[in-house]
């Protein structure tokens, strides 16, 4: 019962009026003396009652207002905001059809700049696992296409894990935890990265790290010991590949520059 509502002086009020009507007016046998003095005592027993229910009705709103204090100081209102990313980043779909171009097969799904707006989408789509044979998908900072072609990946590469097909949970884990270092600029060199890719094969997956200048080996050391370190490749092996090659080589037959 909210505070505005409250009718306790209207009740004890009424209370007096009907003991003064039923104990009094509706006792013709009383005299006037004891009239009078049942009137009294039902006045004073009235006044009583409304003071009391006047104080209650204090005390409650009294009451109330350290609880919403209470209330509004336990809101958490990092909460109520958006938690921004370094960077924009893009996340595109590839899916073979005979009848396209590479670049006609590829699209545009959408863009996200903030953490919660990352899990958004990450959990709307498909997981890599559930993906059907020649389909990829690809995560990329904005403006960056993910193709060789582009200006800020022509002379890059990428380091890239070959995983089993019956491997499909320790892919999941792999990719989710990739795009979160990704996204989150856990490498040294972050300015290096462009994107994460996920190729879903017949034989199995490969996912791969790209970067931006494949001469630069300080930096390619460091990102490709950092993802071995977070992604916890103990057993798996990472080797780096510049884009200039796999544009003339296919699948395994791709040089590795360096391996870890």
């Amino acid at each position: 019962m909210g505070y505005d509502n409250y009718g306790g002086t209207e009740i004890a009020e009424q209370q007096g009026q009907d003991i003064y009507a039923g104990g009094v007016n509706g006792n013709s046998d009383l005299g006037h003396n004891e009239q009078i003095s049942a009137t009294a005592t039902a006045a004073a027993s009235a006044a009583a009652l409304a003071a009391a229910a006047a104080a209650a009705a204090t005390s409650a709103s009294a009451d109330f207002q350290p609880s919403l204090n209470r209330l509004l100081s336990s809101i958490d209102y990092d909460l109520c905001f958006k938690h921004p990313l370094e960077h924009t980043w893009t996340l595109w779909h590839w899916q073979n059809d005979r009848a396209k171009a590479w670049s006609e097969m590829l699209s545009d799904v959408t863009s996200f700049n903030t953490v919660e707006d990352f899990f958004s989408v990450y959990y709307f789509i498909k997981p890599p696992s559930d993906l059907k044979i020649f389909n990829d998908y690809m995560v990329f900072k904005h403006g960056i296409r993910p193709m060789w072609e582009d200006d800020s990946n022509k002379e890059g590469g990428r380091w890239v894990m070959f995983l089993e097909r019956d491997s499909k949970e320790l892919v999941d884990k792999l990719w989710h935890d990739l795009l979160l270092c990704t996204i989150g600029e856990c490498f040294e060199y972050s300015e290096q990265i462009c994107g994460a890719v996920i190729n879903v094969r017949n034989k199995g997956s490969k996912i791969s790290l790209w970067t931006k200048d494949a001469r630069n080996e300080q930096a390619i050391q460091a990102i490709g010991q950092k993802m071995k370190q977070l992604l916890q490749l103990n057993e798996v092996e990472l080797q780096y590949q510049i884009h200039r090659d796999a544009m003339v080589q296919a699948g395994p037959n791709v040089n590795a520059i360096y391996k870890l």
